[in-house]
């Protein structure tokens, strides 16, 4: 048994690495960490920038990498902490973007600003227990290549987007999207798909 499935099956032990490395009722790491585990454990890519006012809320025991040339813009937040954030190559995350693991970003992809992207579920069912004390569920969201996800839109968690697809701005997606098509709404309905026969985008009626 690794050190990592001994920590996991001692919970006395998990609570006290835990609290060495996040602050109890807190997201983000405790300095020490930020500063000597996570430029050892998490991948940054040539020419890629994470902006100064991002909130990276990474954490060493799930991975975070950000592709060369990609970029993380201005008070967005990235968070690991429940499953690994993979961004590609020369991808750009927007301005006010929450992306909470687990999350594949492809090459190529514009997220435009204020969107969420959440792999990370809360469970309520039990009303005797608050909220957030309760298990969270998990299910990875994938952006395959060449995406643009207009502003304020929201992913849900275990979302598939194909590659080249064009999400509208304050969209909802709520299903996997194909390949070469274009969604919007609440929740995002198909609105055009490319037709490689005739070589055009056409309306999906």
């Amino acid at each position: 048994m690794g050190i990592k499935e001994k920590i996991i099956s001692n919970p006395k032990l998990k609570k006290f690495i835990h609290r060495l490395i996040i602050p109890e009722n807190q997201a983000r790491p405790r300095l020490w960490v930020k500063w000597f585990l996570n430029p050892f454990k998490h991948k940054k890519g040539k020419g890629s920038k994470i902006c100064r006012w991002t909130r990276m809320d990474v954490l060493p025991f799930n991975k975070f990498e950000l592709g060369e040339y990609s970029t993380i813009e201005d008070f967005a937040t990235v968070n690991n902490g429940v499953g690994d954030v993979i961004i590609g190559v020369k991808t750009r995350i927007g301005l006010g973007n929450v992306i909470i693991g687990p999350v594949q970003i492809g090459n190529n992809v514009m997220l435009a600003q204020n969107i969420v992207l959440s792999g990370l579920n809360h469970s309520y069912e039990n009303i005797e227990i608050p909220i957030m004390n309760q298990q969270v569920t998990k299910s990875k969201i994938i952006i395959e290549d060449d995406c643009w996800i207009g502003a304020n839109s929201i992913i849900l968690s275990g979302i598939q987007i194909g590659k080249h697809s064009v999400v509208a701005g304050g969209s909802v997606v709520t299903k996997n999207v194909p390949p070469y098509s274009v969604v919007a709404g609440n929740p995002a309905k198909i609105l055009k798909k490319y037709n490689f026969e005739s070589n055009k985008w056409e309306k999906v009626t």
